[in-house]
């Protein structure tokens, strides 16, 4: 079962965050998601995350996300942007990741699903730079398949032009369902 061991309070004021019985997890009570208190290569010690995170181009975390799903049966993923957003507490001093709900994390660029949408174009067939721009490939398509999104737990900022070959740490998540024991 889910929630914080009886008689326990919340390792925070934050109504929305709780810990798992077993400790290993905090779970965002609003958006019925179960974060892993350490980063993937982190081991959870009962008190404190150890080892050492693994550091993983875009492709590898995608990758690892979609063995650890296999393995445990569960939909682990990475993390849209906005949700790993959610875990940087503008209200805490100073502003950051809550280091009780998640000791140890390493303070660097975190790997996310967000792709880049970008906004459609409407070609202006009278203007020659969309003209060579459409014959030699949109310049935004291309940098999204070089760049990929991330997010930094230390500022809190997102961003879409990380290159997809950069080494970050791994935060996966899966969804919640209240009542349910999970592992």
């Amino acid at each position: 079962m889910w929630g914080l061991p009886a008689g326990a309070a919340p390792q925070t004021g934050d109504a929305d965050w709780t810990v798992s019985d077993d400790g290993t997890y905090v779970i965002d009570v609003r958006a019925q998601l179960a974060w892993p208190r350490c980063v993937e290569g982190m081991r959870w010690t009962g008190t404190t995350c150890t080892g050492q995170p693994l550091l993983l181009d875009r492709a590898e975390a995608a990758a690892l996300a979609t063995a650890r799903w296999k393995a445990e049966g569960m939909e682990w993923r990475l993390p849209r942007a906005a949700e790993l957003q959610r875990l940087f507490n503008k209200a805490a001093t100073p502003p950051g990741l809550d280091r009780k709900l998640f000791p140890a994390a390493p303070d660097l660029w975190h790997w996310t699903s967000t792709v880049n949408a970008g906004p459609l174009r409407s070609s202006n067939p009278y203007n020659y730079n969309t003209i060579r721009q459409d014959r030699n490939g949109d310049g935004a398509a291309q940098m999204a398949q070089l760049n990929g999104w991330a997010v930094s737990l230390t500022t809190g900022e997102a961003r879409g032009d990380v290159a997809r070959g950069s080494k970050l740490p791994v935060r996966l998540v899966r969804a919640h369902t209240p009542g349910t024991a999970r592992r």
